[in-house]
């Protein structure tokens, strides 16, 4: 480092040292671990003997500084036997020392293995580093086995200093803004395209109706033209989410010039905007009227709260709608609010949009020439209500079977009707009278459409709704329950389990069989669309598949139809924790059975698995267990984790790298489909832009 390099360390570090030490200006080994973020005594206590020089059971900043210079700048003449990070206190790891290693390792990383399982990662590091079979490791051997690892070596003397480490300069030199990319425009340009016919079209509303209205003064001319655009969004903010029309249009060419597959985004955007309008407009119909009360004989309030003014088409009543109208818009808005549908708070954010029916009967009586914008509009959206209400009622669905697991997920099977035609990815509105009969629910389908008898939901409990569900259907036993004892007791009360259902509804994983290279990414429960569409796509990538009818050799045929055009799918699955890859385990394990030994193009399905609570394996806390694992793996074929073939990675994935590999596989356009957290969304779309990829994210 250069010496200006060296003075902003030195202060990052002095600052930091005093954050964590407090007025006493040394480091006891309590505050060691919380400033390390440590679980575990066992590695702390060893970190904070390489810090504790002089032994004192403190540390202090001099000792601190020459500590944070071996590690960080890594001097290779220091880095002997006896001072190394890596020097156990015997100078030899015999299984049972190693065993404790990996014990902490698994508590830092949060993950359980049975102890018969701990002993096989155990016995399987132990003799791979133990090279002259003495029977336990030495230092040299450890080190050895290390740098087998070189993403270990490489990063291993400064991960214990990460927390002191000075914050980057370099990356805080902010790029251009994103939005002003070519990439962005190029890969935005039906959204952007339609969002710029939406501003002319509401600029040429606004304008024609302040012209038409000159006469009435400056502020009479604003109320109108909020009023004409108010005509128009609260006709298509209803438009944007007619969603059987949106779904027969994703099967049209329409679909590659309109932005359907962002329709609630958009929703949200028009919705904004009629708040926006309505405040507009009501503060300038205000000064209207305060201008009128000085030249008439009414008061401000009675234009405002009463009919005696006679403003209006139906008997004066504009003025007290007019404010009935910007009360129950703002509600609207406040209750669609992030913070409020994903807060648990969901049935809030329902109840207030049913309001949407009184808004537009109040919308004809306030405005003469509303109905006129709203009469096809309506009749749409009333014929898809009927629609639904016929869809939903037609035949008896029953929850035949429940699997509630650990992590708080409700898998329900329900029995699918005959006339029930649904793609991959779909999802539909359900409802289930015995939990709450009013109330319907949109979940995305997870069984494949080839599976012509039931229905799968995945329903994570989140919410009121969820939670209830949960519970009641816990009831039936204890919470212990087997999954085959639960779908025998709700057998033998089927008349207690009946549901309705609305759909399917299209999503933009539609696209995903138009694609040549699809990479699947789901967080959590946001694999939920893709267990559908993998099982689908295995279906049909068994009508490739040949078998030899002398041995159990197999291979793929190189067949392109119209119905799947995929030449690679790049499934990706991230998780927090261990337990919440018990959702699909069973049906991915299947899918890695079902691939072909040998193919044309190479692996067809290609999984890749994370766990964020996992340290990885640059992580000192973690030293051995990921090699461990590794090693585990290869001796196995098998995932000490998840069971499957794919090891899991831990930590989050590196979306540079990761997409710089798709890129290099050249396997045909790249589509991205995405469900989970919004958050990651914009991480990975930026990613998308960058190596321009096509980006799909699950939206309704």
């Amino acid at each position: 480092m250069s010496l200006d390099e060296d003075t902003r360390w030195l202060e990052w570090v002095t600052k930091q040292f005093e954050s964590i030490a407090g007025e006493d200006k040394e480091i006891d080994l309590e505050e060691f671990k919380t400033a390390l973020k440590v679980k575990e005594s066992f590695f702390a206590e060893r970190f904070f003997a390489l810090f504790d020089s002089d032994g004192s059971s403190t540390i202090s900043l001099d000792e601190l500084l020459k500590a944070l210079d071996l590690l960080i700048h890594g001097n290779t003449h220091t880095h002997t036997a006896e001072n190394s990070p890596l020097r156990c206190g015997s100078g030899s790891i015999d299984p049972d020392e190693l065993r404790t290693v990996l014990k902490s390792c698994l508590r830092e990383s949060a993950i359980s293995l049975p102890e018969e399982k701990l002993d096989d990662l155990t016995m399987a590091l132990f003799e791979s580093a133990d090279k002259d079979n003495s029977g336990s490791i030495t230092f040299e051997e450890l080190k050895a086995e290390l740098e087998t690892f070189p993403e270990v070596m490489e990063n291993l003397t400064i991960s214990a200093a990460n927390w002191l480490k000075p914050p980057d300069l370099e990356q805080k030199r902010r790029q251009a803004p994103r939005y002003l990319t070519p990439a962005y425009w190029h890969n935005n340009s039906r959204k952007l395209l339609f969002l710029c016919v939406y501003a002319c079209l509401s600029l040429l509303l606004f304008t024609g109706a302040m012209l038409q209205n000159h006469h009435g003064g400056a502020w009479y001319m604003v109320a109108k033209g909020c009023g004409q655009c108010l005509n128009f969004n609260c006709t298509f903010v209803m438009v944007l989410m007619l969603r059987r029309c949106l779904t027969w249009l994703r099967a049209t060419w329409v679909v590659r010039v309109l932005p359907l597959d962002q329709n609630v985004l958009l929703h949200q955007i028009v919705g904004y905007a009629i708040l926006c309008y309505t405040v507009l407009h009501t503060t300038a119909h205000v000064i209207n009227f305060v201008k009128l009360s000085e030249r008439t004989d009414y008061r401000l309030w009675e234009y405002l709260l009463t009919t005696r003014p006679g403003i209006g088409w139906v008997k004066g009543t504009a003025s007290v709608t007019g404010v009935v109208l910007q009360v129950m818009i703002c509600l609207m808005v406040l209750c669609s609010s992030t913070f409020v549908r994903r807060s648990g708070h969901f049935e809030v954010f329902y109840w207030s949009h049913l309001s949407y029916v009184w808004v537009w009967s109040l919308l004809v009586v306030h405005c003469a020439n509303f109905w006129k914008w709203f009469v096809v509009p309506g009749l749409l959206f009333i014929l898809e209500k009927i629609v639904g209400i016929a869809v939903s009622h037609m035949g008896g669905l029953y929850i035949v079977e429940v699997n509630l697991l650990p992590s708080k997920v409700t898998h329900l099977v329900i029995k699918r009707p005959q006339f029930f035609h649904f793609k991959p990815g779909d999802y539909i509105y359900i409802n289930i009278p015995d939990i709450a009969k009013y109330e319907w629910h949109p979940f995305t389908i997870s069984s494949a459409p080839e599976q012509s008898d039931t229905l799968w939901l995945h329903i994570r409990s989140m919410g009121q709704w969820t939670n209830r569900l949960f519970e009641y259907f816990r009831q039936p036993e204890s919470p212990a329950v087997s999954p085959k004892r639960l779908a025998t007791s709700l057998r033998n009360r089927r008349q207690l389990n009946k549901c309705y259902v609305d759909g399917p509804y299209g999503t933009p994983t539609r696209q995903i069989f138009a694609s040549e290279h699809a990479v699947l990414i789901g967080a959590g429960i946001g694999i939920t669309p893709f267990a559908s569409i993998l099982q689908s796509i295995m279906y049909r990538y068994r009508r490739r598949k040949q078998n030899c009818p002398n041995c159990n050799y197999s291979w793929c045929e190189n067949i392109k139809d119209s119905e799947m055009k995929l030449r690679k799918v790049d499934f990706i699955w991230i998780n927090r924790d261990q337990k919440s890859f018990e959702w699909f385990v069973s049906l991915l394990t299947k899918l890695e059975m079902d691939q072909a030994d040998e193919e044309p193009e190479g692996r067809f399905l290609e999984m890749h698995m994370y766990m964020t609570s996992a340290l990885s394996k640059n992580d000192m806390k973690a030293i051995g267990l990921q090699m461990a694992l590794d090693l585990l793996a290869k001796k196995e074929k098998r995932d000490s984790i998840t069971g499957l073939r794919t090891r899991t990675q831990p930590g989050r994935p590196e979306w540079g790298k990761v997409f710089q590999k798709v890129s290099e596989e050249k396997k045909g356009k790249v589509h991205v489909f995405y469900c989970g957290s919004p958050a990651l969304a914009k991480v990975i779309k930026a990613q998308c832009e960058h190596f321009g990829f096509n980006f799909y994210k699950e939206n309704f």
